[in-house]
C-alpha cells in the first residue's frame, strides 16, 4: 500500500477547518478530473457514503468510501474522520484529523493509505508521492477557500 501524510496549519479555528475539509462536494472542485456525490442523506456521520468519480468518459473509475469514524473537534480535543475506500479500483483508507495548533490556528493531518487494484508493490512509492502532491494542493485550496 502507498501511504502519504499531508500536514498543514491554517489561520482558521479548528471547527471551520473541519467544516471545509469534510464538505465532500467541495472536493470535486479541488481534485483534478473528479466529481463527488454523497449517496446518503445529511448530516455527515458514521455510515455516510461518498463516491468520487475520477477521469474522463470511459477512462474513469469510481472510488466509493464510507465514513467509519466521525468525531468533530471539540474545545482542545482534535477531530477525526476516517473514510474506508471500498471500490473495485481504489482500496485503503483516509483519515482527516483537525485540532488546535499554535496561535489559535488549526492543525491539520490528512493521512491516506491507498492501494490501486492490480498495482505492483514497486509502484507504491510513485503512488504515495503523487497522492501527497495532489491531496496537498487539494487541502491547501479547501482550507483557503470558504
Amino acid at each position: 500500500m502507498a501511504t502519504f501524510l499531508v500536514q498543514r496549519t491554517a489561520p482558521l479555528p479548528p471547527d471551520e477547518a473541519w467544516r471545509r475539509l469534510t464538505d465532500w462536494p467541495r472536493h470535486g472542485a479541488v481534485v483534478p478530473l473528479t466529481r463527488i456525490r454523497v449517496t446518503t442523506p445529511p448530516p455527515t456521520g458514521v455510515g455516510t457514503r461518498v463516491v468520487a468519480r475520477t477521469g474522463v468518459g470511459p477512462l474513469s473509475f469510481e472510488d466509493p468510501m464510507e465514513v467509519t469514524v466521525w468525531r468533530p473537534p471539540v474545545d482542545d480535543s482534535p477531530g477525526l474522520c476516517r473514510l474506508e475506500k471500498r471500490g473495485r479500483v481504489v482500496l485503503g483508507w483516509a483519515e482527516i484529523e483537525v485540532g488546535p495548533g499554535p496561535g489559535g490556528r488549526a492543525r491539520v493531518r490528512w493521512r491516506e493509505d491507498v492501494r490501486l487494484r492490480f498495482q505492483p508493490a514497486p509502484l507504491d512509492g510513485v503512488v504515495a508521492r503523487a497522492g501527497g502532491q495532489v491531496f496537498g494542493r487539494a487541502v491547501n485550496r479547501l482550507l483557503r477557500e470558504p
